[in-house]
C-alpha cells in the first residue's frame, strides 16, 4: 500500500494527515494518482493538482510526472506562508 502524507491545509481537505491505499490499476505515476483521486474527491483533487503544490516521494522533492510504486510514501505540499 502506498503512504500518502497531506500537510498543511490538504489535511484538513482530506479529511487527515494520512491515508493508507493501494494504488489503482494504471496509476504509473503522481499525475496518474492526482488524476485518481480527483475522480473520488474533486475539491482534493483539485487542490493536491495546483501549481504551487510540492510533492514528495520517499523523501526527495519530485515532478508530478514521477512514476510511483505500491510502497512508497508520497507527500502533498502546500505552500508555506509566514509572518
Amino acid at each position: 500500500m502506498a503512504r500518502l502524507l497531506f500537510f498543511g491545509k490538504l489535511g484538513d481537505l482530506a479529511g487527515g494527515r494520512e491515508r493508507k491505499i493501494p494504488l489503482p490499476a494504471g496509476v504509473n505515476t503522481l499525475n496518474d494518482l492526482i488524476k485518481a483521486i480527483e475522480k473520488d474527491d474533486h475539491v482534493l483533487g483539485n487542490a493536491i493538482g495546483e501549481i504551487s503544490v510540492r510533492y514528495v516521494i520517499n523523501e526527495n522533492i519530485v515532478d508530478r510526472f514521477q512514476t510511483i510504486n505500491e510502497c512508497d510514501e508520497i507527500g502533498f505540499l502546500p505552500p508555506v506562508s509566514g509572518g
